[in-house]
């Protein structure tokens, strides 16, 4: 592994930070999540257009940037540090790579062209609160997440030669303001029980969605309610299902494995890139604040959390970086290196809580007030634990996928 980044990483980094720092203050921050998107529209069009942010995972056939992993993650590790409210992860990480590994050409053609240019958002909708279950980041997502044939989850079944799906979805993110809905849904009863992936368009009847209110509001989520919803399958061409069936099964729970793996290391980045800055926050705050007529940073006592806190974060680093290298590297098959990305973000959420729990302690009496800033990156690290994780089901997880426990025997 190469650890050094090129000129072309380097100036992605410094172009995107100058261009977040000039849009992304706290306050502009709160004043995004509270808009009907949810996010600054402007800046998701500047982010699109003028870097082509949106089609950083796509490949250039499609008008996308064809950029690896590794410049995916580097992008949100900024977007971290700002917090700054968009549709990328939902967009970029989620629905972009299981349009460009399941879709068939027809649906490529026509929607990842408008998804590179940042003129349709997408986000994955999944049953319940199981995303990261669908994603295989912390259970076998070849289960019966998807609904498994009973009452609950999300439903399809065949209608006057398409499909047709029934059911709801939770916290989806940013599921209220995307243009394109990737839904999975459980068809075929007992007998032929699958999961597959459709497609749901903005405006088509029977299809809700309502914003909830989130812990974190600068990650939105939506309520997706679909009733009888009209919707086409991912894959299909011409009629004729290129992912139906057993072998089509197995490919879409690979697609989301896959898909899963990469979205860990890049939101591993995203969240190394928020402990970052909050530790910089408290830094700069502790050499200001005074008590006893001395700084609050020179007591032998915060320079130790503060010491501590910059050890988990440069660790937390090492291990995002190392897991999108990995993810590149493997190029979404299987291997060794496909418990890494799960690994990397265990560690890097972990980093942040921890991280941004001192912050607001060490930030002392104002720290604890919901108004200050440590809190936005408190509730961004409460929020992506219970979305992603949590840790400790990441690790072990982890562990079995990659043997350890038969190795040891237990």
């Amino acid at each position: 592994m190469d650890a050094t980044f090129t000129a072309e990483q380097d100036e992605i980094r410094r172009t995107l930070r100058e261009l977040l720092l000039k849009r992304c203050s706290p306050d502009e921050v709160k004043s995004a999540t509270r808009t009907a998107a949810g996010y600054d529209t402007a800046l998701w069009t500047a982010l699109s257009e003028q870097l082509g942010l949106s089609g950083f995972a796509i490949a250039e056939a499609y008008g996308g940037v064809g950029c690896s992993v590794a410049e995916l993650a580097l992008a949100c590790e900024e977007s971290g540090r700002a917090l700054a409210p968009s549709p990328l992860l939902a967009t970029a990480v989620l629905a972009a790579p299981l349009l460009m590994a399941l879709g068939a050409e027809r649906q490529r053609a026509e929607l990842l062209p408008r998804i590179a240019s940042g003129a349709l958002t997408a986000t994955l909708a999944v049953p319940g609160a199981g995303l990261a279950t669908a994603l295989g980041l912390t259970g076998d997502n070849r289960g019966d997440w998807a609904g498994g044939g009973r009452a609950g989850g999300v439903q399809a079944r065949r209608a006057d030669g398409g499909w047709r799906l029934y059911g709801q979805a939770e916290q989806v993110l940013d599921g209220h303001s995307a243009g394109l809905l990737l839904v999975a849904a459980h068809t075929g009863g007992f007998a032929r029980s699958r999961t597959l992936l459709f497609l749901a368009r903005e405006g088509t009847a029977g299809l809700g969605r309502t914003r909830q209110t989130s812990l974190d509001e600068t990650r939105p989520q939506a309520r997706v309610e679909l009733r009888d919803v009209e919707v086409e399958l991912l894959g299909e061409a011409g009629g004729e299902s290129g992912a139906e069936g057993a072998e089509g099964e197995a490919d879409v729970a690979a697609a989301l494995t896959a898909v899963g793996e990469t979205a860990a290391a890049v939101i591993a980045a995203e969240a190394v890139g928020a402990a970052d800055r909050v530790l910089e926050r408290t830094v700069e705050y502790v050499r200001q604040r005074e008590q006893f007529g001395r700084p609050v940073g020179s007591f032998q006592a915060v320079k130790h959390r503060l010491a501590d806190m910059y050890v988990q974060v440069q660790a937390a680093r090492s291990a995002a970086y190392y897991a999108a290298w990995a993810a590149a590297a493997v190029g979404g098959q299987g291997g060794e290196e496909r418990a890494v990305g799960s690994l990397a973000l265990a560690q890097a959420l972990e980093a942040l809580r921890s991280t941004a729990s001192e912050a607001v302690q060490l930030h002392g009496g104002i720290g604890f007030t919901w108004e200050h800033d440590a809190h936005l990156y408190f509730k961004r690290a409460s929020s992506d634990e219970l979305l992603f994780g949590p840790v400790h089901r990441l690790r072990a997880h982890a562990a079995e996928r990659s043997g350890l426990f038969e190795e040891a025997g237990i």
